[in-house]
């Protein structure tokens, strides 16, 4: 049994949910490198890990959740996570140093639904993107993306609005 602190705000995504968002990834996500930028229960990252990604970040801030993921990533031996204990905001943006930062194909965006976080993550999560890569944006509330985004897919479940975006083809050759 995989266990979960209880935590203020933690919101897994519901079953019907993620069943719909990897019916539009595919069944399976071999080769594919996936963030988890705000794990909480993990269930995203988890569920891509199975799926067959290559490699799938999670990052959580809580240290609680945190230290759960950790002991489920060894319940699991998931060999292709590796988790950050760190915001999901600072680690979007990354340290800009000189450093390479990390690409990813598949992006998991569920902040916080209080936080006001999605319109800063989607200005600098572009760089973070691979080309022809997609973000699963999970909101309490519709979301309206920027122009630089266009929506591939959407839906609606209970109190839960979740879309999978893209940048527009555009504003990579640009």
């Amino acid at each position: 049994m995989i266990a979960f602190p209880d935590a203020e705000g933690l919101r897994p995504t519901p079953d019907r949910v993620r069943e719909t968002l990897f019916n539009w990834l595919g069944q399976t996500l071999y080769g594919r490198i996936c963030l988890d930028l705000f794990a909480g229960s993990g269930a995203l990252g988890f569920e891509a890990a199975s799926r067959g990604a290559e490699q799938v970040v999670m990052v959580e801030t809580n240290p609680l959740v945190f230290r759960a993921l950790k002991d489920n990533v060894g319940k699991l031996g998931c060999a292709n996570v590796t988790l950050c204990h760190q915001d999901g905001l600072k680690f979007a943006r990354g340290d800009k140093r000189g450093q390479q930062l990390t690409r990813y194909d598949v992006i998991f965006l569920d902040p916080p639904f209080k936080s006001d976080y999605l319109p800063e993550l989607l200005e600098v999560l572009p760089e973070r993107l691979n080309e022809g890569g997609v973000v699963y944006v999970e909101t309490g509330a519709p979301f309206e993306v920027p122009v630089s985004w266009q929506v591939i897919k959407s839906g609606k479940a209970g109190q839960v609005w979740f879309q999978l975006i893209q940048i527009k083809k555009s504003t990579f050759e640009g």
